[in-house]
């Protein structure tokens, strides 16, 4: 039997002292199991209620209008089609000459082309060879497909199993004269440059150009061509920042890297905004004794979130600059890419001028296992593609840390894992965002 030694009264205060003690006072952490940041919509509302098109507009010869939006409408100044012409090869001729029983003969007069139409008249008991998209003769209202004529010489002989008024396209059935051919707000594509050509539209009045600067921050980040020391890391976030802005063909300021000194950063910051609609920087936005980013944008601006309930790009910070917008990144490069192309993106649409600004995403089986915690909206990186029976499926790149840059470059999509849900296994549905849309 052990020894038994008497509590003493020094004892029973020292160990009273240790129950009484108050517990650690932790800040919030992207280790939390509770998180304690907004939540993604309410993140993504609160950017769309502060975000509206830049002023400014210019007028641009078409083709150098392709991809930029539209500061006005279009108005179409004629018809598409411009004159009832024919949708067949075949002959034209007045739906009152089809037969209603048996067959009947029409003597062929001529020919109609596309670009030269037949100039004569057609009579009782004729009609005309024509092409497809050539001009319908104002004596007709019906086209009989060639596969469907016995030519017989000058004549043919058609049967009664047509109906007057067919493969015709009438005048202004695609577009009509005066209608709005593409709204305010579209962006226009190839699509919009054959759609605007068809029309003889020159120019199109588009908004400028959003102007964004951007920098990294922190002593341990160089450019590309310093030589590097011990601990120190080549920048690799502006360039892809500087990708991602150019696809969306925003007017980009680079910056460079600017050091970890809190007056630095603040007339940084200062300047930016001072060019720029829109302001960027990468890293420094955390709690770390170094990160500079958020205390420089409470000196000079307004902010108006600093964490969101996601992974990876949990400290994101929105907030604006005198008249200029505010997004602090995450410093880890993959998170910058995420918190970029979920949240600047569709920001940058609607500063330029877009009036609708969606991400489709779909739902398939998931082939690997995937392991979540509730809590934070995860953005897991993954290989789309098809199975050997042609069932579109998604499997993970591998090592989801928000510093693995190569999966970004080995997946081809998203796999969106909401804040509620748990592991995946595997042939579970899971969502998924392709990189098509972002990147092409």
């Amino acid at each position: 039997m052990g020894k038994w030694f008497p509590m003493t009264d020094n004892h029973s205060t020292l160990n009273t002292e240790k129950l009484m003690e108050p517990p650690i006072q932790n800040t919030p952490s992207c280790q939390d199991t509770v998180d304690r940041s907004i939540s993604m919509p309410e993140a993504l509302r609160l950017i769309e209620e502060r975000m509206g098109p830049v002023r400014g507009r210019e007028s641009l010869a078409l083709r150098d209008a392709l991809g930029r939006t539209l500061a006005e409408p279009v108005i179409s100044p004629m018809n598409v089609p411009a004159h009832r012409n024919s949708a067949m090869d075949g002959y034209a001729l007045a739906g009152t000459e089809l037969p209603e029983q048996g067959s009947r003969e029409l003597r062929v007069v001529g020919t109609a082309y596309a670009g030269r139409p037949f100039q004569e008249g057609i009579g009782a008991g004729e009609c005309v060879r024509i092409m497809t998209g050539a001009k319908m003769p104002d004596e007709t209202d019906t086209v009989v497909i060639q596969e469907r004529v016995e030519l017989n010489g000058e004549t043919i002989r058609i049967d009664a199993d047509n109906k007057p008024g067919q493969n015709l396209r009438q005048a202004g059935e695609d577009i009509a004269t005066g209608s709005t051919l593409l709204a305010t707000g579209r962006t226009i594509g190839p699509a919009q440059l054959g759609l605007l050509a068809s029309l003889g539209i020159p120019e199109v009045a588009v908004r400028r150009r959003v102007r964004v600067a951007f920098f990294s921050s922190g002593d341990e980040v160089k450019s590309i061509g310093e030589p590097l020391a011990e601990g120190e890391i080549y920048d690799s976030n502006r360039f892809t920042l500087y990708g991602m802005l150019t696809r969306l063909g925003a007017d980009v300021l680079d910056m460079g890297v600017i050091p970890d000194r809190q007056e630095t950063i603040t007339n940084a910051l200062q300047e930016a905004a001072g060019m720029a609609d829109l302001v960027l920087t990468s890293g420094g936005v955390s709690v770390g004794e170094a990160d500079y980013i958020t205390g420089a944008l409470r000196e000079t601006g307004e902010i108006h979130f600093s964490k969101v309930a996601i992974k990876p790009g949990r400290p994101l910070t929105f907030g604006n600059i005198g008249n200029s917008r505010f997004f602090g990144l995450p410093g880890n490069p993959v998170a910058v890419m995420i918190t970029f192309l979920q949240f600047v993106r569709p920001a940058l649409k609607r500063m330029m001028g877009e009036e609708s600004v969606f991400t489709p995403s779909f739902r398939v089986p998931c082939r690997s296992p995937l392991r979540k915690l509730p809590g934070r909206t995860e953005f897991q990186r993954g290989i789309l593609e098809p199975s050997d029976d042609g069932v579109w499926q998604v499997r993970t790149t591998g090592r989801q840390g928000s510093g693995v840059l190569s999966s970004m470059s080995t997946g081809n999509c998203f796999i969106l894992l909401p804040d509620d849900a748990g592991n995946v296994a595997p042939d579970d549905l899971v969502k998924v965002q392709p990189f098509s849309q972002f990147f092409e």
